[in-house]
């Protein structure tokens, strides 16, 4: 438990100054854009610009509103109040629209994983035929196809044309389908390429052959004795992988039109809306580092080569 412990505490430690980093430079990146939150839509006279800017401590020097931030953001959790969203908070803002951002994630990550392992392993069973080229070749459009040409793609094709599902909206169980497949079609690609190299180098190995030699069957050999050891890369894929999912859901909820946390991220951008940007900043930096650190434990775990780090 000690071990772990400290693991958990020296990642703690690292990722303050990863995150203190990430929000100043933000900070200052957003500041030097031209305009400003108040300037886009409407003319305000010089002194309701004035009084707003005094209202949200816009008129303070740049490091005097950075060190407030931090100190609002650091002790009370507070993330400040939207520029642009009248009476709404930022922390308001993420509790409503990360609920859809990590649905989305999730049933994403599903799609890669039931569509890329089992892909990954049968064309690691039979390398260099055709059960090999096609999931591979497949595999390579997936990595190669963004994700802003896939979705109107599938939009065109099974919605406009077949009328399978909604072309927009989260309101039904379908209104799932398309925007998951959009999200996790590079993910399943990686992974089924990942899983099919792990298989490869496993497969030949003293181990596999005594199984075989002991008269286990071929399916016990390949998911028991193979595929357990062949997904410790996997694993370690699926924190980034995972966190990408969840916070690079941008374009596809702005394809589908998915209330989520990235339309928020989008027009928090177009808006200047400076609390928000760094509000999201904060919070997608925070669970990046923090799904890697779990999958970093657990890889010392389920790996006794690599249990030394935690001590």
């Amino acid at each position: 438990m000690f071990p772990i412990l400290r693991f958990v505490l020296r990642r703690i430690l690292q990722t303050i100054p990863v995150l203190l980093g990430g929000v100043t430079i933000t900070f200052f990146l957003i500041h030097m854009a031209p305009g400003g939150p108040f300037t886009n839509e409407r003319a305000y006279s010089p002194e309701t610009l004035a009084q707003l800017n005094a209202h949200y401590g816009l008129d303070d020097p740049l490091l005097v509103q950075l060190g407030h931030y931090l100190k609002n953001a650091i002790l009370h959790a507070d993330l400040g109040p939207s520029l642009r969203y009248t009476n709404r908070s930022v922390n308001d803002i993420i509790a409503q629209g990360f609920p859809v951002s990590l649905e989305l994630g999730l049933w994403a990550l599903l799609f890669a994983l039931l569509v890329g392992i089992p892909a990954g392993v049968i064309a690691a069973l039979r390398p260099h035929s055709a059960t090999d080229h096609i999931p591979m070749t497949l595999a390579m459009t997936g990595i190669c196809l963004p994700s802003f040409v896939l979705g109107p793609l599938l939009v065109l094709a099974f919605a406009l044309g077949l009328g399978w599902f909604n072309a927009s909206g989260w309101n039904t169980p379908g209104d799932r389908v398309l925007p998951a497949i959009t999200l996790g079609a590079a993910y399943a690609a990686y992974l089924a390429r990942l899983t099919r190299g792990s298989m490869l180098e496993v497969m030949p190995q003293d181990y596999i052959r005594t199984a075989r030699a002991k008269g286990a069957s071929e399916a016990r050999v390949v998911f028991h004795h193979a595929l357990r050891n062949a997904l410790l890369p996997v694993v370690s894929f699926l924190g980034p992988a995972t966190a990408g999912l969840i916070t690079g859901s941008f374009v596809v909820e702005t394809v589908f039109h998915v209330p989520g946390l990235g339309t928020s991220f989008v027009m928090s951008a177009f808006n200047r809306d400076y609390t928000l940007v760094l509000g999201l900043v904060v919070f997608y930096a925070t669970l990046v580092t923090g799904f890697n650190a779990l999958v970093d434990l657990l890889i010392a775990l389920l790996d006794p080569r690599t249990r030394k780090t935690l001590t």
